[in-house]
Protein backbone atom coordinates (compact mmCIF):
# COMPACT_ATOMS: atom_id res chain seq x y z
CA UNK A 1 0.00 0.00 0.00
CA UNK A 2 1.51 3.34 -1.05
CA UNK A 3 2.03 5.94 1.65
CA UNK A 4 -0.03 9.11 1.81
CA UNK A 5 1.90 12.11 0.38
CA UNK A 6 1.63 13.88 3.74
CA UNK A 7 3.97 11.24 5.19
CA UNK A 8 6.80 12.61 3.04
CA UNK A 9 6.41 16.14 4.47
CA UNK A 10 8.59 17.57 7.23
CA UNK A 11 7.91 20.98 8.73
CA UNK A 12 10.62 22.44 10.95
CA UNK A 13 11.65 25.80 12.33
CA UNK A 14 15.09 27.14 13.19
CA UNK A 15 15.40 28.91 16.55
CA UNK A 16 18.38 30.74 18.01
CA UNK A 17 19.64 33.83 19.76
CA UNK A 18 20.52 36.68 17.36
CA UNK A 19 24.00 36.25 15.84
CA UNK A 20 24.21 32.50 16.50
CA UNK A 21 24.20 31.98 12.72
CA UNK A 22 20.60 31.00 12.07
CA UNK A 23 20.19 32.85 8.76
CA UNK A 24 23.56 31.58 7.51
CA UNK A 25 22.51 28.04 8.46
CA UNK A 26 19.23 28.49 6.58
CA UNK A 27 21.09 29.62 3.47
CA UNK A 28 23.62 26.80 3.67
CA UNK A 29 20.94 24.16 4.19
CA UNK A 30 19.16 25.35 1.06
CA UNK A 31 22.46 25.36 -0.81
CA UNK A 32 23.40 21.87 0.41
CA UNK A 33 19.99 20.53 -0.59
CA UNK A 34 20.37 22.06 -4.06
CA UNK A 35 17.55 24.56 -3.59
CA UNK A 36 19.82 27.51 -4.36
CA UNK A 37 23.13 27.81 -6.17
CA UNK A 38 24.87 30.49 -4.18
CA UNK A 39 24.51 31.32 -0.50
CA UNK A 40 24.39 34.92 0.60
CA UNK A 41 26.05 36.21 3.72
CA UNK A 42 24.17 38.30 6.24
CA UNK A 43 27.10 40.65 6.68
CA UNK A 44 27.43 41.29 2.93
CA UNK A 45 28.08 44.91 2.03
CA UNK A 46 27.09 47.15 -0.87
CA UNK A 47 26.59 45.25 -4.09
CA UNK A 48 27.64 41.92 -2.55
CA UNK A 49 25.02 39.22 -2.79
CA UNK A 50 22.16 39.33 -0.30
CA UNK A 51 20.78 36.40 1.64
CA UNK A 52 17.92 34.60 -0.07
CA UNK A 53 15.76 34.40 3.05
CA UNK A 54 16.04 38.04 4.24
CA UNK A 55 14.08 40.11 1.72
CA UNK A 56 12.96 43.15 3.71
CA UNK A 57 15.16 46.24 3.27
CA UNK A 58 15.69 46.74 7.00
CA UNK A 59 16.76 43.09 7.32
CA UNK A 60 19.42 43.51 4.66
CA UNK A 61 20.69 46.76 6.16
CA UNK A 62 20.91 45.54 9.75
CA UNK A 63 21.89 41.94 9.03
CA UNK A 64 19.03 40.46 11.06
CA UNK A 65 15.85 38.51 10.36
CA UNK A 66 12.68 40.26 11.48
CA UNK A 67 9.99 38.46 9.49
CA UNK A 68 9.32 34.75 9.18
CA UNK A 69 10.09 33.20 5.82
CA UNK A 70 8.95 29.85 4.49
CA UNK A 71 11.21 27.87 2.20
CA UNK A 72 10.70 24.48 0.58
CA UNK A 73 13.39 22.02 -0.47
CA UNK A 74 13.64 18.30 -1.15
CA UNK A 75 16.10 15.74 0.24
CA UNK A 76 16.04 11.94 0.28
CA UNK A 77 12.53 11.74 -1.23
CA UNK A 78 11.18 14.04 1.49
CA UNK A 79 9.75 17.54 1.10
CA UNK A 80 11.01 19.90 3.80
CA UNK A 81 9.20 23.10 4.68
CA UNK A 82 11.64 25.30 6.58
CA UNK A 83 10.11 28.04 8.70
CA UNK A 84 12.78 30.68 9.28
CA UNK A 85 11.87 32.62 12.43
CA UNK A 86 13.07 36.05 13.59
CA UNK A 87 15.92 35.73 16.08
CA UNK A 88 15.44 39.15 17.62
CA UNK A 89 13.49 39.15 20.89
CA UNK A 90 11.37 42.11 19.77
CA UNK A 91 9.71 39.70 17.32
CA UNK A 92 9.01 36.87 19.77
CA UNK A 93 5.29 37.00 18.99
CA UNK A 94 5.91 36.35 15.28
CA UNK A 95 8.19 33.47 16.26
CA UNK A 96 5.56 32.04 18.60
CA UNK A 97 2.99 32.05 15.81
CA UNK A 98 5.42 30.39 13.41
CA UNK A 99 6.22 27.62 15.91
CA UNK A 100 2.53 26.69 16.02
CA UNK A 101 2.98 25.56 12.40
CA UNK A 102 6.18 23.52 13.01
CA UNK A 103 6.44 19.82 13.88
CA UNK A 104 10.09 20.06 14.97
CA UNK A 105 12.89 22.58 15.44
CA UNK A 106 16.63 23.00 15.05
CA UNK A 107 18.13 24.88 18.00
CA UNK A 108 21.28 26.71 16.89
CA UNK A 109 23.88 27.50 19.57
CA UNK A 110 27.04 29.55 19.20
CA UNK A 111 29.91 27.21 20.12
CA UNK A 112 31.56 30.00 22.15
CA UNK A 113 28.45 31.23 23.96
CA UNK A 114 26.13 28.27 24.50
CA UNK A 115 22.57 29.01 25.60
CA UNK A 116 21.74 32.71 25.39
CA UNK A 117 18.61 34.48 26.74
CA UNK A 118 16.55 34.46 23.54
CA UNK A 119 17.37 30.80 22.92
CA UNK A 120 15.95 30.04 26.34
CA UNK A 121 12.72 31.94 25.60
CA UNK A 122 12.21 30.21 22.26
CA UNK A 123 12.97 26.82 23.77
CA UNK A 124 10.21 27.38 26.35
CA UNK A 125 7.74 27.91 23.50
CA UNK A 126 8.88 24.62 21.94
CA UNK A 127 8.51 22.89 25.30
CA UNK A 128 4.95 24.19 25.70
CA UNK A 129 4.13 22.40 22.45
CA UNK A 130 6.39 19.36 23.05
CA UNK A 131 8.23 20.06 19.79
CA UNK A 132 11.18 17.68 19.21
CA UNK A 133 14.48 19.57 18.99
CA UNK A 134 17.69 18.80 17.10
CA UNK A 135 20.65 20.81 18.45
CA UNK A 136 23.29 22.27 16.14
CA UNK A 137 26.40 23.78 17.74
CA UNK A 138 27.67 26.30 15.21
CA UNK A 139 30.86 28.27 14.55
CA UNK A 140 33.40 25.56 15.40
CA UNK A 141 35.75 27.32 12.96
CA UNK A 142 36.07 30.01 15.64
CA UNK A 143 37.42 29.63 19.15
CA UNK A 144 34.83 27.69 21.16
CA UNK A 145 34.39 26.63 24.74
CA UNK A 146 34.62 23.01 25.87
CA UNK A 147 31.78 21.07 24.15
CA UNK A 148 31.22 19.07 27.35
CA UNK A 149 30.47 22.37 29.10
CA UNK A 150 27.86 23.27 26.47
CA UNK A 151 26.22 19.83 26.71
CA UNK A 152 26.06 20.14 30.51
CA UNK A 153 24.44 23.56 30.13
CA UNK A 154 21.76 22.12 27.80
CA UNK A 155 21.01 19.39 30.33
CA UNK A 156 20.94 21.82 33.24
CA UNK A 157 19.10 24.83 31.78
CA UNK A 158 16.76 23.06 29.38
CA UNK A 159 16.25 19.81 31.29
CA UNK A 160 16.93 17.83 28.11
CA UNK A 161 18.83 14.57 27.79
CA UNK A 162 21.65 15.19 25.31
CA UNK A 163 23.09 12.65 22.88
CA UNK A 164 26.15 13.84 20.94
CA UNK A 165 25.98 12.19 17.53
CA UNK A 166 29.31 13.72 16.52
CA UNK A 167 32.39 15.12 18.24
CA UNK A 168 34.60 18.03 17.09
CA UNK A 169 38.38 17.91 16.89
CA UNK A 170 39.38 21.22 18.46
CA UNK A 171 38.00 24.62 17.41
CA UNK A 172 39.13 27.88 15.85
CA UNK A 173 42.50 27.63 14.13
CA UNK A 174 42.97 24.12 15.56
CA UNK A 175 39.64 22.87 14.21
CA UNK A 176 40.43 19.70 12.31
CA UNK A 177 37.02 18.22 11.64
CA UNK A 178 34.41 16.06 13.27
CA UNK A 179 34.03 12.43 14.29
CA UNK A 180 30.74 10.64 13.62
CA UNK A 181 30.14 8.63 16.79
CA UNK A 182 27.65 6.27 15.17
CA UNK A 183 29.75 4.96 12.29
CA UNK A 184 33.35 5.73 13.33
CA UNK A 185 33.88 8.01 10.34
CA UNK A 186 35.73 11.31 10.47
CA UNK A 187 34.95 14.39 8.39
CA UNK A 188 38.11 16.49 7.88
CA UNK A 189 37.58 20.25 7.87
CA UNK A 190 38.73 22.69 5.23
CA UNK A 191 38.60 26.48 5.59
CA UNK A 192 37.62 26.49 1.91
CA UNK A 193 33.84 26.14 2.20
CA UNK A 194 33.49 24.83 -1.33
CA UNK A 195 36.05 22.04 -0.96
CA UNK A 196 35.21 20.03 2.15
CA UNK A 197 37.11 16.68 1.98
CA UNK A 198 35.37 13.29 1.90
CA UNK A 199 34.91 11.24 5.08
CA UNK A 200 37.73 8.96 6.26
CA UNK A 201 38.03 6.19 8.85
CA UNK A 202 38.24 7.42 12.45
CA UNK A 203 41.65 5.92 13.20
CA UNK A 204 44.93 7.57 14.29
CA UNK A 205 46.58 6.64 10.98
CA UNK A 206 43.82 8.17 8.83
CA UNK A 207 43.62 11.28 11.02
CA UNK A 208 47.33 11.76 10.61
CA UNK A 209 47.08 11.62 6.82
CA UNK A 210 44.29 14.22 7.02
CA UNK A 211 46.74 16.69 8.54
CA UNK A 212 45.79 16.53 12.24
CA UNK A 213 48.75 16.79 14.62
CA UNK A 214 49.43 14.09 17.24
CA UNK A 215 48.13 16.19 20.15
CA UNK A 216 44.81 16.88 18.41
CA UNK A 217 44.48 13.22 17.35
CA UNK A 218 44.93 12.00 20.93
CA UNK A 219 42.53 14.67 22.17
CA UNK A 220 39.65 13.90 19.79
CA UNK A 221 39.97 10.11 20.22
CA UNK A 222 39.91 10.44 24.01
CA UNK A 223 37.02 12.91 24.04
CA UNK A 224 35.03 10.84 21.52
CA UNK A 225 35.30 7.83 23.84
CA UNK A 226 33.99 9.95 26.73
CA UNK A 227 31.16 11.29 24.52
CA UNK A 228 30.04 7.71 23.82
CA UNK A 229 29.23 7.40 27.54
CA UNK A 230 26.16 9.59 27.06
CA UNK A 231 22.83 7.69 26.84
CA UNK A 232 21.92 5.97 23.59
CA UNK A 233 19.62 7.91 21.30
CA UNK A 234 15.98 6.90 21.78
CA UNK A 235 13.68 8.05 19.01
CA UNK A 236 10.55 8.09 21.20
CA UNK A 237 12.25 10.25 23.85
CA UNK A 238 13.24 12.66 21.07
CA UNK A 239 9.68 12.72 19.67
CA UNK A 240 8.34 13.37 23.19
CA UNK A 241 10.61 16.41 23.48
CA UNK A 242 12.76 14.90 26.26
CA UNK A 243 15.98 14.16 24.33
CA UNK A 244 18.00 16.11 21.78
CA UNK A 245 20.61 14.73 19.36
CA UNK A 246 23.56 17.12 19.10
CA UNK A 247 25.43 17.95 15.89
CA UNK A 248 28.43 20.23 15.32
CA UNK A 249 29.73 22.29 12.42
CA UNK A 250 30.19 25.65 10.76
CA UNK A 251 27.33 27.02 8.68
CA UNK A 252 29.58 29.69 7.20
CA UNK A 253 32.07 27.07 5.96
CA UNK A 254 29.29 24.71 4.83
CA UNK A 255 30.68 22.10 7.22
CA UNK A 256 28.46 19.54 8.93
CA UNK A 257 25.32 20.74 7.15
CA UNK A 258 24.69 17.68 4.98
CA UNK A 259 24.89 15.48 8.09
CA UNK A 260 22.41 17.77 9.86
CA UNK A 261 19.92 17.51 6.97
CA UNK A 262 20.40 13.72 6.96
CA UNK A 263 19.51 13.71 10.66
CA UNK A 264 16.31 15.63 9.95
CA UNK A 265 15.40 13.11 7.27
CA UNK A 266 16.05 10.24 9.67
CA UNK A 267 14.53 11.51 12.91
CA UNK A 268 12.08 14.40 12.68
CA UNK A 269 8.38 13.53 12.52
CA UNK A 270 5.94 14.20 9.72
CA UNK A 271 2.59 15.97 10.19
CA UNK A 272 0.80 14.96 13.38
CA UNK A 273 -2.84 14.45 14.31
CA UNK A 274 -4.32 17.75 15.49
CA UNK A 275 -7.29 18.56 17.66
CA UNK A 276 -9.91 20.96 16.34
CA UNK A 277 -13.50 21.79 17.22
CA UNK A 278 -16.43 20.92 15.00
CA UNK A 279 -19.77 22.38 16.01
CA UNK A 280 -18.20 23.09 19.40
CA UNK A 281 -17.08 19.50 19.98
CA UNK A 282 -13.42 18.38 19.92
CA UNK A 283 -12.46 16.20 16.92
CA UNK A 284 -9.15 14.69 15.82
CA UNK A 285 -7.86 15.72 12.40
CA UNK A 286 -5.41 13.24 10.91
CA UNK A 287 -3.14 14.28 8.01
CA UNK A 288 -4.81 11.70 5.76
CA UNK A 289 -8.36 12.88 6.57
CA UNK A 290 -10.31 13.57 3.36
CA UNK A 291 -11.45 17.09 4.19
CA UNK A 292 -8.90 19.78 3.35
CA UNK A 293 -8.17 21.91 6.39
CA UNK A 294 -5.50 24.20 7.78
CA UNK A 295 -4.87 27.44 9.65
CA UNK A 296 -3.29 30.83 9.00
CA UNK A 297 -0.16 31.38 11.11
CA UNK A 298 1.17 34.44 9.30
CA UNK A 299 0.04 37.21 6.98
CA UNK A 300 2.53 39.18 4.93
CA UNK A 301 1.71 42.23 2.82
CA UNK A 302 3.75 43.84 0.09
CA UNK A 303 6.32 41.05 -0.41
CA UNK A 304 6.40 42.28 -3.98
CA UNK A 305 6.77 46.09 -3.84
CA UNK A 306 5.51 46.36 -7.43
CA UNK A 307 2.14 44.95 -6.43
CA UNK A 308 0.11 45.77 -3.33
CA UNK A 309 -0.16 42.08 -2.53
CA UNK A 310 -1.19 40.35 0.67
CA UNK A 311 -0.51 36.69 1.31
CA UNK A 312 -1.77 34.45 4.11
CA UNK A 313 0.60 31.61 5.07
CA UNK A 314 -1.56 28.52 5.58
CA UNK A 315 -0.23 25.36 7.24
CA UNK A 316 -2.31 22.49 5.83
CA UNK A 317 -3.46 19.95 8.42
CA UNK A 318 -5.37 17.41 6.32
CA UNK A 319 -6.64 16.40 2.89
CA UNK A 320 -5.39 16.93 -0.63
CA UNK A 321 -5.58 20.58 -1.59
CA UNK A 322 -6.12 21.32 -5.28
CA UNK A 323 -5.68 24.65 -6.99
CA UNK A 324 -9.01 26.40 -7.54
CA UNK A 325 -10.65 24.94 -4.43
CA UNK A 326 -13.04 26.93 -2.30
CA UNK A 327 -12.30 26.93 1.42
CA UNK A 328 -14.32 28.48 4.21
CA UNK A 329 -13.28 30.14 7.43
CA UNK A 330 -14.93 29.18 10.71
CA UNK A 331 -16.86 32.45 10.32
CA UNK A 332 -18.28 30.97 7.07
CA UNK A 333 -16.37 33.34 4.81
CA UNK A 334 -15.66 31.62 1.45
CA UNK A 335 -12.16 31.94 -0.03
CA UNK A 336 -11.57 30.85 -3.63
CA UNK A 337 -7.92 29.79 -3.88
CA UNK A 338 -7.03 30.26 -7.54
CA UNK A 339 -3.34 31.13 -7.20
CA UNK A 340 -1.91 29.23 -4.22
CA UNK A 341 1.82 29.81 -3.77
CA UNK A 342 4.71 27.62 -2.70
CA UNK A 343 7.45 29.78 -1.22
CA UNK A 344 11.12 30.08 -1.64
CA UNK A 345 12.05 33.40 -0.01
CA UNK A 346 11.36 35.95 -2.77
CA UNK A 347 10.74 33.25 -5.36
CA UNK A 348 7.30 31.72 -5.72
CA UNK A 349 5.62 29.10 -7.83
CA UNK A 350 2.01 28.10 -8.20
CA UNK A 351 0.95 25.01 -6.26
CA UNK A 352 -1.40 22.72 -8.17
CA UNK A 353 -1.56 20.26 -5.29
CA UNK A 354 -0.59 20.37 -1.63
CA UNK A 355 -0.98 18.07 1.36
CA UNK A 356 -0.89 18.12 5.15
CA UNK A 357 2.50 19.47 6.20
CA UNK A 358 2.74 21.83 3.24
CA UNK A 359 2.67 25.59 3.69
CA UNK A 360 0.85 27.45 0.93
CA UNK A 361 0.39 31.13 0.38
CA UNK A 362 -3.14 32.31 -0.25
CA UNK A 363 -3.30 35.76 -1.90
CA UNK A 364 -6.21 37.78 -0.53
CA UNK A 365 -7.31 41.34 0.03
CA UNK A 366 -7.68 41.38 3.80
CA UNK A 367 -10.11 38.46 3.98
CA UNK A 368 -7.74 36.28 6.05
CA UNK A 369 -6.17 37.04 9.42
CA UNK A 370 -3.63 35.31 11.61
CA UNK A 371 -5.38 32.54 13.55
CA UNK A 372 -8.12 31.92 10.95
CA UNK A 373 -9.10 28.28 10.41
CA UNK A 374 -9.84 27.07 6.88
CA UNK A 375 -11.70 23.94 5.76
CA UNK A 376 -13.98 22.75 2.98
CA UNK A 377 -16.97 22.63 5.31
CA UNK A 378 -16.15 25.76 7.30
CA UNK A 379 -17.08 23.83 10.43
CA UNK A 380 -13.56 23.20 11.74
CA UNK A 381 -11.87 25.57 14.16
CA UNK A 382 -8.27 24.97 15.23
CA UNK A 383 -6.88 26.29 18.50
CA UNK A 384 -6.40 30.03 18.24
CA UNK A 385 -3.04 31.77 18.07
CA UNK A 386 -2.81 34.25 20.93
CA UNK A 387 -2.04 37.95 20.88
CA UNK A 388 0.19 39.15 23.70
CA UNK A 389 -0.16 42.44 25.54
CA UNK A 390 2.39 44.92 24.12
CA UNK A 391 5.23 46.20 26.26
CA UNK A 392 5.54 49.52 24.42
CA UNK A 393 2.69 51.87 23.50
CA UNK A 394 3.20 54.77 21.08
CA UNK A 395 0.94 57.41 19.58
CA UNK A 396 1.22 57.43 15.79
CA UNK A 397 0.70 60.56 13.74
CA UNK A 398 1.47 61.40 10.10
CA UNK A 399 3.98 64.15 9.36
CA UNK A 400 1.35 65.48 6.94
CA UNK A 401 -1.92 65.92 8.93
CA UNK A 402 -3.94 65.54 5.72
CA UNK A 403 -2.80 61.91 5.46
CA UNK A 404 -4.25 60.68 8.75
CA UNK A 405 -6.76 58.43 6.97
CA UNK A 406 -3.99 56.87 4.83
CA UNK A 407 -1.88 56.26 7.93
CA UNK A 408 -4.76 54.58 9.74
CA UNK A 409 -5.23 52.23 6.78
CA UNK A 410 -1.50 51.39 6.75
CA UNK A 411 -1.47 50.75 10.50
CA UNK A 412 -4.55 48.54 10.23
CA UNK A 413 -2.94 46.53 7.45
CA UNK A 414 0.26 46.00 9.47
CA UNK A 415 -1.74 45.12 12.58
CA UNK A 416 -3.67 42.51 10.58
CA UNK A 417 -0.30 40.97 9.66
CA UNK A 418 0.57 40.80 13.35
CA UNK A 419 3.55 43.13 12.96
CA UNK A 420 2.18 45.30 15.78
CA UNK A 421 -1.16 45.97 17.44
CA UNK A 422 -3.42 48.94 16.91
CA UNK A 423 -5.76 50.36 19.53
CA UNK A 424 -8.45 52.96 18.91
CA UNK A 425 -9.24 55.02 22.05
CA UNK A 426 -12.95 55.48 22.76
CA UNK A 427 -12.41 59.23 22.98
CA UNK A 428 -10.49 61.27 20.42
CA UNK A 429 -8.92 60.22 17.13
CA UNK A 430 -5.54 59.02 18.36
CA UNK A 431 -3.97 55.90 16.89
CA UNK A 432 -2.15 53.95 19.62
CA UNK A 433 0.33 51.35 18.43
CA UNK A 434 1.48 48.50 20.65
CA UNK A 435 4.73 46.55 20.21
CA UNK A 436 6.81 44.00 22.10
CA UNK A 437 10.03 45.92 21.49
CA UNK A 438 11.37 49.13 19.99
CA UNK A 439 12.75 47.41 16.88
CA UNK A 440 9.18 46.59 15.88
CA UNK A 441 8.45 50.33 15.86
CA UNK A 442 11.52 50.94 13.66
CA UNK A 443 10.44 48.23 11.23
CA UNK A 444 6.92 49.64 11.09
CA UNK A 445 8.19 53.16 10.35
CA UNK A 446 10.45 51.77 7.59
CA UNK A 447 7.66 49.75 6.01
CA UNK A 448 5.15 52.58 6.14
CA UNK A 449 7.69 54.82 4.42
CA UNK A 450 8.70 52.35 1.69
CA UNK A 451 5.40 50.54 1.12
CA UNK A 452 2.87 53.33 1.70
CA UNK A 453 5.01 56.42 0.95
CA UNK A 454 4.07 57.97 4.27
CA UNK A 455 6.23 59.70 6.87
CA UNK A 456 5.08 58.73 10.37
CA UNK A 457 6.09 59.97 13.81
CA UNK A 458 5.80 57.71 16.85
CA UNK A 459 5.44 59.72 20.04
CA UNK A 460 5.29 58.70 23.69
CA UNK A 461 1.74 57.87 24.67
CA UNK A 462 0.20 58.80 28.00
CA UNK A 463 -0.54 55.10 28.43
CA UNK A 464 1.99 52.47 29.51
CA UNK A 465 -0.06 49.26 29.67
CA UNK A 466 -2.80 47.58 27.61
CA UNK A 467 -5.06 44.83 28.97
CA UNK A 468 -8.00 43.08 27.33
CA UNK A 469 -11.19 43.36 29.41
CA UNK A 470 -13.09 40.09 29.72
CA UNK A 471 -16.32 39.17 31.50
CA UNK A 472 -20.10 39.19 31.13
CA UNK A 473 -21.13 41.55 28.36
CA UNK A 474 -23.23 43.81 30.63
CA UNK A 475 -20.38 44.13 33.15
CA UNK A 476 -17.82 44.97 30.45
CA UNK A 477 -20.12 47.57 28.91
CA UNK A 478 -20.80 49.15 32.31
CA UNK A 479 -17.06 49.34 33.05
CA UNK A 480 -16.37 50.85 29.62
CA UNK A 481 -19.09 53.48 30.10
CA UNK A 482 -17.57 54.56 33.43
CA UNK A 483 -13.99 54.64 32.14
CA UNK A 484 -14.32 56.06 28.63
CA UNK A 485 -11.09 58.04 28.93
CA UNK A 486 -9.11 54.84 29.46
CA UNK A 487 -10.94 52.53 27.06
CA UNK A 488 -10.06 51.49 23.52
CA UNK A 489 -10.82 48.72 21.06
CA UNK A 490 -8.39 46.50 19.19
CA UNK A 491 -8.54 45.43 15.56
CA UNK A 492 -11.30 42.91 16.32
CA UNK A 493 -13.34 45.46 18.26
CA UNK A 494 -12.50 43.79 21.59
CA UNK A 495 -12.47 46.12 24.61
CA UNK A 496 -9.05 47.14 25.93
CA UNK A 497 -8.07 49.05 29.06
CA UNK A 498 -5.24 51.53 28.39
CA UNK A 499 -3.64 52.24 31.76
CA UNK A 500 -0.98 54.71 32.83
CA UNK A 501 0.58 52.28 35.30
CA UNK A 502 0.37 48.79 36.77
CA UNK A 503 -1.26 50.38 39.81
CA UNK A 504 -4.18 51.54 37.64
CA UNK A 505 -4.70 47.97 36.38
CA UNK A 506 -4.61 46.61 39.93
CA UNK A 507 -7.09 49.27 41.09
CA UNK A 508 -9.48 48.45 38.23
CA UNK A 509 -9.25 44.74 39.10
CA UNK A 510 -9.93 45.36 42.81
CA UNK A 511 -12.97 47.52 42.03
CA UNK A 512 -14.31 45.10 39.39
CA UNK A 513 -13.71 41.53 40.64
CA UNK A 514 -16.25 40.20 38.14
CA UNK A 515 -13.96 41.23 35.26
CA UNK A 516 -10.60 39.95 34.07
CA UNK A 517 -7.84 42.16 32.71
CA UNK A 518 -5.88 39.85 30.44
CA UNK A 519 -2.29 39.88 29.13
CA UNK A 520 -3.21 37.52 26.27
CA UNK A 521 -6.15 37.25 23.93
CA UNK A 522 -6.93 34.30 21.73
CA UNK A 523 -9.11 34.82 18.68
CA UNK A 524 -11.95 32.37 19.10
Amino acid sequence: MSQHPSQTRRVFAIISHPDAGKTTLTETMLLSAGAIHQAGRVAARGEARRTQSDWMKIEQERGISVSSSVMTFEHKDLTFNLLDTPGHEDFSEDTYRTLTAADSAIMVLDAAKGIEPQTLKLFEVCRMRNIPIVTFINKLDREARDPFETLAEIEDKLQLHVVPMQWPAGSGRRFGGMADLRNDKFYPFSANADQQPAAIEFTPECLSTAGLDDVLIDEVIEEAELAKEYPDFKLQSFLDGDMTPVYFGSALRKFGITQLIDALAEFVPGPQTETAKKNGQPVEITPSSKEVSGFVFKVQANMDPNHRDRVAFVRLSSGEFKRGMKLKTAENKTISVHNPILFFAQDRELADNAYAGDVIGVPNHGALRVGDSLSESGKLRFAGIPNFAPEILRRARPLDPLKAKHLRKALESLAEEGVTQLFRPAMGSDMIVGAVGSLQIDVMAERIKTEYNLEVVFESAIYQIARWVSGEREAVEAFAAKNQGAMATDLDGAPVLLAKSAWDVGYAQDKNPELKFLKTKERS
